[in-house]
């Protein structure tokens, strides 16, 4: 559980957000395949989904957890021919490079969110309540940012759904294994050490579901870079919840 303002205390099921993402095309980069002929995990990262979480509603209060993944359509890819943007933004430069993407995507999410213990000076932010009626009106709007699917060119669309609910292409499929994939990042706001890290883990699908571990879970943790210093964002620079609530539902009752 976690600390709420006021000495209350949250449980995973008060701060519990479900919903459905979906696009024509995702590519969430396999690594080793960056710099070149780009191709797609065959599932998105803990850390995509993370920041198609963070589209819907982010603010720096708060963490997004992802608990658990549901694929609902079939793993199917395609190859496109891409002319990248060369680095040096020349004109007469352009390389050629296939992408193999993953086509018609969609997934169902379920998610929470915890509290930033880096950011003392947003304790007065913490209101659990606030903070999932703006994600859910949020949500039903299509997110506060574009969402897209693992890089921009893959446009992303959600709603919200009850996680579990319909046919998923992999119901009652029993076990898959996925191999060494890239979990997340360990960042230095979130977790308070000075090292930036990339974690890996290697997923299991048992009926079209995949259960995240929890960042501090994961065995496989690779040491980046140290950053010396890290500059906060001011609170007096953001808005609070109370304001942002007050500005979305008006009258409303709270």
């Amino acid at each position: 559980m976690d600390n709420l303002k006021g000495g209350e205390f949250m449980t995973k099921d008060t701060n519990t957000v479900e919903f459905e993402v979906w696009g024509n095309f995702g590519l969430f980069t396999d690594p080793l395949t960056r710099g070149g002929e780009r191709m797609s995990y065959q599932l998105p990262t803990y850390q995509a989904l993370v920041g198609i979480t963070s589209s819907i509603y982010w603010k720096p209060t708060l963490i997004w957890r992802i608990d658990d993944l549901r694929v609902m359509n079939t793993i199917k890819v395609e190859s496109k021919a891409i002319r990248p943007l060369d680095k040096n933004f020349a004109l007469d430069k352009n390389t050629l490079a296939y992408y193999t993407y993953l086509v018609q995507p969609r997934y169902q999410v379920r998610a929470h969110f915890v509290w930033n213990m880096q950011r003392p000076d947003l304790e007065q932010d913490r209101n659990a309540k606030k903070h999932m009626a703006i994600f859910q009106r949020a949500l039903k709007a299509g997110g506060r940012e574009d969402v897209f699917l693992g890089t921009r060119e893959c446009q992303g669309y959600v709603k919200p759904i009850s996680f579990g609910t319909g046919e998923g292409a992999y119901d009652n499929q029993g076990k898959q294994l996925f191999g060494t994939m890239v979990h997340g990042y360990n960042y230095p706001d979130e977790t308070g050490d000075p090292t930036f890290a990339v974690r890996l883990w290697t997923p299991t699908m048992q009926d079209g579901i995949v259960h995240f571990l929890a960042p501090d879970q994961c065995k496989i943790v690779q040491p980046i870079r140290k950053i010396k210093n890290y500059h906060w964002q001011h609170p007096n620079t953001m808005q609070s919840v109370d304001i942002l609530y007050d500005a979305m539902f008006g009258g409303e009752s709270k």
